[in-house]
């Protein structure tokens, strides 16, 4: 009888629930501050964006300092944020536009299959889309692929689902 293969996907996502609380939580906080008071800060989220606008470049900082914090209790990568540059915006206000990375890029899906290969365990991976599937004999095997990759410095954050 063969031994049945095992396997895992390796995807990167944001939350977008988590992250709407974590918003509201921000501007919650921004409401509440001292050194807010009588400031337009805002966040919004558009499609895979997300736009702050505050009254300028110090103010902006510290409401993304405010939202990361979040984030961070939440559970939430902060590794998926590509932040854009500082723009200025209507009255006086700045703007950043940050995207929210979903899913692995070709380049980060090619490091991550190299990292695997160069593993010698015996397991396979292949690119589905945006997600990398990891099947193999030994579970012990996908578990130390699983522990290899979170050790790895990539530039987006790593969820493993689908244990099977």
């Amino acid at each position: 009888m063969m031994a049945s293969e095992s396997s895992f996907d390796i995807v990167s996502k944001m939350d977008m629930q988590e992250l709407t609380n974590a918003i509201d939580q921000t501007e919650r906080e921004i409401a509440n501050r001292f050194d807010f008071k009588g400031s337009k800060s805002e966040l919004k989220v558009e499609k895979d964006v997300l736009v702050i606008l505050s009254d300028d470049e110090y103010k902006l900082n510290a409401v993304i300092d405010i939202l990361q914090s979040k984030m961070i209790k939440r559970g939430l990568p902060i590794k998926n944020l590509d932040y854009g540059k500082v723009e200025p915006a209507s009255l006086g206000t700045v703007r950043q536009r940050i995207n929210l990375k979903q899913g692995i890029d070709q380049e980060n899906a090619k490091k991550i299959n190299v990292l695997i290969r160069d593993s010698k365990l015996k397991v396979k991976s292949q690119i589905q889309g945006d997600q990398i599937r990891v099947t193999g004999k030994s579970r012990d095997d996908l578990q130390q692929i699983i522990q290899m990759l979170r050790k790895a410095d990539l530039t987006v954050d790593l969820q493993f689902t689908n244990m099977k």
